[in-house]
């Protein structure tokens, strides 16, 4: 019996503020003018805020769903359908038009983002393909431009990082994402990537004397290996994405749908960002890695919680990006 009346106490709590609700805003649309759109669109600021609002209308959410592969092209007469339906007149309301596409390209936009992120990081590092090979070659090039490589395999990938005389054996987790954002670092920020790079050369306890130390402004030793950290950070970007907790920085970033290049411009932020924090953090030892980047990571997601955050980049090929 109380199991019944507890549940017809939920039933009625239910219609009562479903209909209770649909009258506020009822209410409101007659008090305003505006229906729930025109209010967050006009009072809410281009970017994460109004984005994430306009995607939980129950009005848009459902035409989302029809949405995610939609060409471009189409969105507008989305936009077009969604006014005519809830009755508004683009003549007098011009401005709500643009807005409303703008919204549904990022969030569209997000979504076909984490396909192709998720295509790359599937496919397999195929040392018989010649652009796979190119982009391997490349990525050694951009980092050791005055060490010419001696031969494909060769124990000298160590000196960027890779475990052993092949790298292939390296990009199993991460496909060929991990050499996509490795690649993008070290060509399109060549100078923080070679300064990440040397400094993760230096192990803890280091054979130098005190002055060669102080010498080399090194207050603190890194020891890691660069390429598997990227390869690592990689997959906390792939993961920051597919949770959906990049959404604040995309939305606040790109003004329409949000593209690879802006998950490679995230991925060299979170390289250069992780490698101040592990200096900070100054670890023993490689073997405090999982802690060191669990931390980062939670300190990442309380940053992304905050609806008006960007993740401010500290690198040069950022600039070309930052106003697009």
């Amino acid at each position: 019996a109380s199991s019944f009346a507890r549940m017809f106490v939920q039933v009625c709590l239910y219609f009562y503020c479903k209909c209770l609700w649909r009258f506020l805003k009822f209410v409101v649309r007659k008090l305003t003018g505006q229906c729930e759109l025109q209010r967050i669109c006009y009072n809410t600021k281009p970017g994460a805020a109004r984005t994430m609002k306009i995607g939980n209308c129950k009005i848009f959410s459902s035409r989302l769903q029809t949405s995610v592969n939609v060409h471009p092209d189409a969105i507008e007469k989305t936009i077009d359908d969604i006014m005519e339906l809830k009755r508004i007149n683009p003549d007098i309301n011009p401005q709500l038009g643009v807005s409303l596409q703008a919204c549904l390209l990022q969030i569209v936009g997000y979504r076909n983002l984490i396909a192709e992120v998720e295509k790359l990081r599937r496919e397999p590092y195929d040392s018989e393909n010649p652009q796979h090979e190119e982009m391997l070659l490349k990525l050694w090039k951009c980092l050791k431009p005055n060490s010419p490589l001696k031969a494909r395999i060769s124990k000298q990938w160590c000196e960027i990082g890779f475990q052993g005389d092949d790298p292939k054996t390296d990009f199993r987790g991460m496909g060929l994402l991990g050499l996509y954002n490795l690649v993008y670092f070290a060509e399109w920020d060549t100078e923080i990537a070679q300064q990440v790079l040397t400094d993760s050369l230096h192990p803890k306890y280091s054979q130098l004397s005190k002055a060669e130390w102080e010498k080399k402004k090194f207050d603190k030793a890194i020891g890691y290996s660069f390429a598997i950290v990227g390869i690592n950070i990689t997959d906390l970007a792939y993961n920051l994405l597919v949770s959906g907790a990049l959404k604040t920085h995309f939305y606040n970033v790109a003004p329409e749908a949000p593209t690879l290049t802006h998950f490679q411009q995230t991925f060299c932020y979170l390289m250069h960002e992780f490698h101040k924090f592990w200096i900070d953090e100054d670890p023993l030892d490689i073997m405090e890695f999982n802690r060191v980047r669990e931390k980062f990571y939670k300190r990442i997601l309380r940053q992304l919680q905050n609806p008006e955050m960007a993740l401010c980049p500290h690198f040069a090929a950022s600039e070309s990006l930052i106003n697009m």
